[in-house]
């Protein structure tokens, strides 16, 4: 328990962002902001790494999607889907833009925006840095202390673009929405990452309904519906950007599949089936992390998303061990602010997260 207490402790210490040329050069060495949960997977291991919702899509879109094909004749066809998307959060078609996957407005906005002094708030998906660095922009980083909770102070004021996500991969954290906003200001871009807000019932913490000037909300369907394969995302901000980040995208971007997808996932019905599954979620959810508690590791509290971060002494040991047994687990230490006592867990349904909490319990956890 003495291993556990100081695990907690070396929560509170806050690292402090880098700055200057030397600092940056070396922060592009020392984590591979490539690796993601997929490449954790494979060879019939138990997927425990990547945070898409099994059992997706529903049969009734695998239908939509299966009749799709007929139409792949003709050019991709996006305002009904980009309709869908704008009646789906309350916002005017133009400002929407429909995107292959939120992967691709990362992309599109490291392309479009010249940042003077752009800053990623992690922990969080590395994506966004990546495409920031492939696009030439020096970054730095604000890592977030203790239980991962935003203080918009800690945000340099002069930043002219900061990315954050929420709830955030890998913590799971929620920010409120009005500490979110508290971040904008003139002459600053706020790129917000939803990708997994659907995964928090009522979602009262998405700014997709506000949409402060100056923020852009970027959102998945890859998550709540599984269809990683299939691409389909958008992005929310105000008109003008709207229309230079879609000059700056290829003609076509987005599948005709995928336009089906975003248009019927925008659906009411829809809508209330993911509702019914976050809540679904969320209850399985609090019963693992209290289960993965009980048996004394540290799980970032208040976890809203479809995953949880801990802290185990030799994660790395302890994944290469699961490993061994037919599981596959996503190590932190490739997440920027975190290191190699991390791991992030998917959460699936009660069977599997017991057969797993049972292998836990063979290797003394």
């Amino acid at each position: 328990m003495a291993a556990l207490e100081a695990t907690r402790e070396a929560q509170v210490t806050v690292r402090p962002f880098l700055t200057g040329s030397q600092d940056i050069a070396l922060r592009h060495h020392d984590i591979d902001l490539r690796h993601h949960g997929d490449s954790e997977v494979g060879d019939g291991l138990v997927d425990f790494a990547v945070n898409v919702r099994t059992g997706a899509p529903p049969p009734w879109l695998a239908e939509r999607l299966r009749a799709s094909v007929a139409d792949l004749a003709a050019y991709p066809d996006p305002r009904p889907a980009r309709r869908a998307a704008a009646r789906r959060h309350g916002r005017s078609v133009d400002e929407v833009l429909l995107t292959s996957g939120a992967a691709e407005a990362f992309v599109l906005l490291a392309r479009v925006l010249a940042p003077r002094r752009a800053v990623v708030v992690h922990p969080q998906f590395t994506e966004p840095e990546a495409a920031l660095e492939a696009a030439g922009h020096p970054v730095e980083r604000v890592i977030l202390g203790k239980d991962f909770t935003l203080d918009p102070a800690a945000v340099p004021a002069d930043a002219d673009l900061v990315m954050i996500g929420n709830p955030t991969n890998p913590t799971s954290v929620l920010h409120p929405a009005n500490v979110i906003a508290a971040l904008a200001r003139p002459g600053r871009t706020v790129v917000v990452d939803e990708a997994f807000m659907d995964c928090v019932p009522g979602e009262p913490e998405t700014l997709t309904g506000r949409l402060p000037v100056g923020v852009v909300v970027v959102r998945s369907l890859t998550k709540t519906w599984g269809l990683a394969g299939l691409r389909a995302g958008y992005v929310l901000a105000d008109p003008h950007l709207i229309a230079r980040l879609a000059e700056a995208q290829p003609l076509w971007a987005v599948s005709t599949p995928a336009l089906v997808a975003i248009e019927a996932c925008s659906a009411p019905g829809a809508v209330a089936e993911a509702e019914a599954w976050a809540v679904d979620l969320a209850a399985e959810r609090d019963r693992l992390a209290a289960e993965l508690a009980r048996r004394g590791l540290y799980v970032v509290p208040e976890a809203r998303a479809s995953f949880l971060c801990l802290r185990v002494p030799d994660a790395l040991g302890i994944r290469a061990l699961l490993r061994e047994r037919g599981y596959a687990v996503r190590r932190g230490d490739t997440f920027p602010g975190l290191g190699p006592d991390w791991l992030r867990i998917a959460v699936r349904d009660k069977t599997s997260n017991d057969t797993l909490l049972n292998v836990l319990g063979e290797l003394g956890i």
